[in-house]
């Protein structure tokens, strides 16, 4: 563990890891599903892979990890072809919990690599031919892989899909898993304030989004999204990416800004406001003071038990009584290792609300001359909601 504390940017314990394999595998054996398969290449929405090995998929390369229901993983990376590295049962330090790392040079960007990791995976599930295979995140996973699998030496094999299973577990968060949550609500909290203390006129929309990255990075925070637009006040600046963000900056702007970054340890929040280097109009005060209003609404609705489709129903009634457009995106959805997870408030959600999910609630609509909206984490609690996590004031900044 020496090596972990060293390397790895704010570890998981070992007994966390622990109690969630057990959690999973007690699952399993409930649903007679032999081993679990699972696939990611990024750090914005591959939870699974993290969850499972405390180390992320990143920059588009693929990892493929294999959790038996009675042995120790095996993980298949990127690294030089014919690497098979056969770990210690206390692991290298880094690979906690994993038997085998195979490692091979494949890019989703090239074409003819797309096997070379289903061929890996396929020799990681020798003896699993006839057995019940238990798919995690089926739209992470490659064509190639499974493709691969079932035609190969697993053609006997039952392929389920076995995210619900895992979901439910992985969406209710530990008390470990919270602190590093509340964490990284701080953290977006001081980049908010360092953002609002730093922009200025002349500035391009990305450079002031730029200071919310620094402070994030001194954080320890590893990968994120920092989604902005600024305009004047009386127009309407939807957010947008990083090639959006050339627009200059003048004095009397709004200045709209979502911090959507993991902190240390890999678990998203994320928060939104908006800033005037001005004075804000009074309507959109008022649409502010609306929007969380709309906000507290949905948190009051999220009890353990409650459940999405009865919820988000309930917000739109909200929205239409009050002379607001309707939702037609997600306001509200899980977060932890997946910037997006599970649960998602809207009609086709089968996961019922349950105490110690952190939730992000961003109610969100445009007028004619308001873009309003905000955007903070939940804690649920035995009863209800217990704690907004962050504790940036609910307000549009006047900065002038």
């Amino acid at each position: 563990m020496a090596e972990a504390n060293e390397r790895i940017n704010a570890p998981i314990s070992t007994t966390e890891l622990e109690r969630r394999w057990a959690a999973v595998r007690a699952a399993m054996d409930e649903r007679k599903i032999d081993v679990l398969l699972m696939q990611a290449n990024n750090d914005f929405m591959g939870g699974y892979v993290k969850y499972f090995t405390d180390l992320p998929a990143t920059n588009g390369y693929p990892v493929t990890v294999v959790f038996p229901r009675d042995d120790r993983m095996t993980v298949v990376g990127q690294g030089p072809s014919g690497v098979a590295r056969i770990l210690p049962p206390e692991g290298d330090g880094l690979r906690r919990g994993v038997a085998r790392f195979l490692g091979t040079p494949s890019y989703a960007s090239v074409h003819y690599t797309a096997g070379y990791d289903a061929e890996l995976a396929q020799t990681a599930l020798e003896g699993y031919n006839g057995a019940a295979i238990g798919l995690l995140g089926t739209a992470a996973i490659s064509y190639a892989l499974i493709d691969t699998l079932k035609r190969g030496k697993l053609g006997r094999a039952n392929f389920i899909d076995a995210s619900d299973a895992v979901d439910v577990i992985k969406s209710v968060k530990s008390e470990e898993e919270i602190s590093f949550m509340r964490r990284a609500a701080l953290m977006q909290d001081a980049a908010m304030e360092a953002v609002f203390a730093g922009i200025r006129p002349g500035m391009r929309d990305i450079e002031a989004a730029a200071i919310a990255e620094r402070v994030g990075h001194s954080h320890g925070s590893e990968q994120g999204l920092f989604l902005c637009a600024s305009g004047p006040v009386g127009s309407v600046p939807v957010f947008g990416n990083r090639h959006l963000q050339n627009r200059v900056i003048c004095e009397g702007d709004q200045f709209t800004l979502l911090i959507e970054n993991s902190g240390a340890g890999g678990f998203y929040t994320e928060l939104g406001r908006t800033c005037v280097l001005g004075k804000a109009s009074q309507e959109m005060k008022d649409e502010f003071d609306f929007v969380i209003q709309a906000q507290k609404f949905t948190a009051s609705l999220l009890k353990p038990g409650a459940v999405p489709k009865d919820i988000f129903a309930a917000y739109n009634q909200y929205m239409r009584e009050n002379g607001r457009p309707e939702e037609k995106r997600v306001h509200c959805h899980g977060q932890g290792y997946d910037m997006v997870e599970r649960p998602l408030i809207r009609g086709d959600e089968t996961m019922a609300i349950a105490s110690n999910m952190v939730l992000s609630a961003h109610p969100t609509y445009v007028t004619e001359r308001t873009y309003s909206w905000a955007c903070d984490n939940f804690l649920v609690g035995e009863t209800g909601v217990t704690e907004r996590l962050h504790r940036f004031a609910q307000k549009i900044f006047e900065l002038g």
